[in-house]
C-alpha cells in the first residue's frame, strides 16, 4: 500500500525553491501538448500519450513525487477518463448511430430543414440552443458529441461542425450538468472563504447569481460569432438580428433563472426559451440568401424512415433526444435523486452517523489518507494532494447510463433487433478506438499534474505578486483549468479555494464581495477553455466523422478561444474596480 498521503507534500516552490521558477516548468506539459497538436500536427493520441510521459518523468524528477504514487495517480485518472468521459461518449455516438442505422437521421434533417434550410440558423437552434439543453441535462462531451452530428446530417461540413459546437458550448458550460461547476465551487471554497464560517450550499447559490451577471454578456455575443463561422461577414449581415435576438433571450433567462430561481436549471430554462423564441422569430423573419445544404437528396437511398409520414415522421426523428430529456428530467426529480443519493453515495442518521453506499470505495492505494478531522475532499485537499481517493461509483457511471438507457430504449422503439443494437455498439466502440486512448492519456496526465503539486505551482505562479492584475488573470487561470481537465467541475474543484485566498491576498479576508467575484470567474472563465481541451476535440473529432484530426480543429478554435477569454477577463476586471454592484454578497453561517 502507498504510504499515506501527506507524508507526500506538494511543493509549490519544487524547482529551485522558485514559485516562479516552478510555475514556468509547471506549463511543460500544456506547452507539449498544444505544441504537438497546433504546431506538428501529432495525431491526439499520440500527443497525449507522449505528454503523459512527460508529466510523469517531470512530476517524479522535479517535483519529487514517489514512482509508486505516480503510478497510482496515473491508473486513477485513466479510470475516471474511461468510466466516466467515455462512458459518456459512447453512448451518445451509439444512440445517434442507430438513427443513421435506419436512416432517421436524415428524416430530422429534412424536419429541421422544415423549419430553416438556412445552416447559420441551423447553427443557433442546434448548437447554441439544443447544444444548451444536453449541457443542462448531460454535461461533460455530450453536447458536442450529439450537436455535431446533427449539423453534419444537415448538410454542414464536418469540420466547420466541429467548430461551431465547440464554439457554441461555451455560454452554458458554468450551469453544466445541473449546476455541477457551481455546486463544486462552494465545496471547493467553503473551508477558506472568508475565513470560513460560511455554508458550501448557500455559497453556491451566491457563485450561481454571479455567475448569471457574467455569463449572460457572452451568451448574447456567441450566436453572432456562429453565425459569423459559417458564413463571414454575409452571414452577420443577414442574421444579427436573429442571432442577437437567441443571445438576448438565452442571456436573459440565465441572469433570472440563476438569480431568482434556481442555478441546477439555468441552462434548461435559458435553452428552452431561447428555442422557442427563434421558432416565434422565424415565422415573421425569414433571412436572405440563405447557407444550404451542399449535397443532394436525390443521391440518398430512400430508407424506410425516410418514408414515413405524419406524427410516426416527426416521432422518429425525435424520439432519442425526447428520451434522453425524459430520462436526465426524471433521474432529477426529488424523490429519484434522494433514494439513488442514498443508495449509491450514503447518508447521515437523524444522530449523525454515517451509513456508506453501496458503492462509495476508496481508491486502491489510498486508503486512510484523510486527515484527523477532515471528512470532506474539499477540507483534505486544501492542505494535501488535488485529489480525492474517495470514489462514489453511480456519481462516475450515472450519466453515461443514464444516456445507455436512452439508447436501449431508442433501439426498442425503432424496433431493432438486440444483435442488431449490440452490434452498432460494437461498432461504435471500435470507431472511437483511439478517442478512448486519447481521453484516458489526458486524464492520466491531469491527475499526476494535480497529484504532484505541478498544477498547484502553476497556478500559484499565476495567483501571487499580481495585486489588482489578478482580476484580470483570475478567469486565465479557470481557462487553464478547463484546458487541462476538459472539466468546468474538475477545474473548480481544483482552483476553487485557490483563488479565494489569492482574493483575500489582494482585497482582504473581509471583502467577500471581491472573493465571489474571483471564485467565481474561475468557472465562468474556464467556459473559453473547454474548446481547446484534448478531451473536447477528441469528442468534437469524433462526431464529426474526422477521426485524427484533432489538431485541425484546434487550429480553427483556438483564436476564439483566447479572443473570448480576453473579452471575458476585461469584463472581470471592469466588475472588481468599477461594476461591484453587480457583485452578491453572501451572508455567514
Amino acid at each position: 500500500m502507498l504510504l499515506p498521503l501527506d507524508i507526500y507534500l506538494q511543493d509549490p516552490q519544487a524547482v529551485g525553491g522558485s514559485l516562479l521558477v516552478s510555475a514556468l516548468v509547471a506549463a511543460l506539459p500544456l506547452v507539449v501538448l498544444f505544441a504537438m497538436l497546433g504546431v506538428f500536427k501529432v495525431a491526439a493520441w499520440k500527443a497525449a500519450l507522449a505528454t503523459l510521459l512527460v508529466t510523469i518523468v517531470l512530476a517524479m524528477l522535479a517535483w519529487g513525487m514517489p514512482l509508486a504514487f505516480a503510478a497510482d495517480s496515473t491508473i486513477e485518472g485513466v479510470f475516471f477518463g474511461v468510466c466516466q468521459i467515455m462512458w459518456i461518449l459512447i453512448p451518445a455516438v451509439w444512440m445517434y448511430n442507430l438513427t443513421v442505422k435506419l436512416g432517421w437521421d436524415k428524416v430530422l434533417r429534412d424536419l429541421l430543414r422544415g423549419i430553416t434550410d438556412d445552416l447559420r440558423i441551423l447553427s443557433i437552434l442546434i448548437a447554441f440552443c439544443f447544444g444548451a439543453l444536453l449541457e443542462a441535462l448531460a454535461g461533460f462531451g455530450t453536447p458536442v458529441a450529439i450537436t455535431a452530428a446533427m449539423l453534419v446530417a444537415a448538410g454542414m461540413k464536418p469540420l466547420k461542425s466541429a467548430v461551431v459546437c465547440m464554439l457554441a458550448n461555451t455560454a452554458p458550460v458554468a450551469f453544466g450538468a445541473m449546476g455541477a461547476p457551481i455546486t463544486a465551487l462552494g465545496a471547493g471554497s467553503a473551508s477558506v472563504f472568508g475565513g470560513g464560517g460560511f455554508d458550501a450550499a448557500h455559497l453556491a447559490e451566491t457563485f450561481g447569481a454571479m455567475a448569471g451577471r457574467q455569463s449572460p454578456f457572452m451568451a448574447m455575443i456567441v450566436p453572432l460569432f456562429l453565425v459569423f463561422l459559417v458564413d463571414g461577414r454575409r452571414g452577420l449581415k443577414d442574421t444579427w438580428h436573429i442571432a442577437l435576438s437567441a443571445g438576448v433571450i438565452f442571456a436573459v433567462c440565465q441572469f433570472l433563472s440563476s438569480n431568482f430561481i434556481g442555478y441546477q436549471i439555468t441552462d434548461v430554462i435559458a435553452s428552452v426559451m431561447c428555442i422557442l423564441g427563434i421558432l416565434v422569430i422565424l415565422r415573421f423573419v425569414k433571412p436572405k440568401n440563405p447557407v444550404l445544404a451542399e449535397y443532394s437528396d436525390a443521391e440518398e437511398e430512400q430508407t424506410p424512415a425516410m418514408r414515413t409520414t405524419g406524427a410516426a415522421r416527426v416521432w422518429g426523428a425525435v424520439a432519442p433526444y425526447a428520451i434522453v430529456v425524459a430520462i436526465f428530467a426524471v433521474s432529477q426529480l426529488p424523490f429519484v435523486k434522494t433514494s439513488i443519493a442514498n443508495w449509491a453515495g450514503g447518508y447521515t442518521t437523524g444522530d449523525g452517523t454515517k451509513v456508506p453506499g453501496a458503492l462509495v470505495f476508496m481508491w486502491p492505494g489510498l486508503e486512510g489518507c484523510f486527515k484527523a478531522g477532515s471528512d470532506t475532499a474539499a477540507a483534505w485537499t486544501a492542505t494535501t494532494a488535488c485529489v480525492s481517493p474517495t470514489i462514489n461509483l453511480w456519481s462516475v457511471l450515472s450519466t453515461g447510463t443514464l444516456l445507455f438507457l436512452g439508447g436501449v430504449v431508442t433501439a426498442l422503439i425503432y424496433k431493432m433487433k438486440p444483435g442488431q443494437a449490440a452490434g452498432e455498439f460494437g461498432r461504435t466502440v471500435v470507431t472511437l478506438k483511439w478517442t478512448i486512448v486519447t481521453i484516458a492519456c489526458v486524464l492520466g496526465l491531469a491527475y499526476v499534474m494535480n497529484a504532484s503539486g505541478i498544477t498547484l505551482s502553476l497556478g500559484k505562479g499565476l495567483a501571487t505578486g499580481t495585486g489588482l492584475a489578478f482580476a484580470f488573470l483570475s478567469p486565465i487561470l479557470g481557462w487553464v483549468g478547463v484546458a487541462i481537465t476538459g472539466s468546468d467541475t474538475s477545474s473548480n474543484a481544483l482552483f476553487s479555494s485557490m483563488q479565494a485566498t489569492a482574493a483575500q491576498s489582494v482585497w482582504g479576508q473581509s471583502d467577500l464581495a471581491h472573493q465571489v467575484l474571483m471564485t467565481t470567474s474561475n468557472s465562468t472563465g474556464g467556459c473559453m477553455g473547454k474548446m481547446i481541451s484534448p478531451q473536447s476535440l477528441s469528442v468534437a473529432a469524433a462526431a464529426a466523422g474526422l477521426v485524427n484530426q484533432e489538431g485541425a480543429i484546434f487550429r480553427k478554435v483556438i483564436g476564439w478561444s483566447i479572443v473570448l477569454l480576453l473579452i471575458f477577463a476585461v469584463l472581470v476586471t471592469l466588475q472588481a474596480t468599477v461594476l461591484t454592484a453587480m457583485i452578491p454578497v453572501p451572508a455567514a453561517g
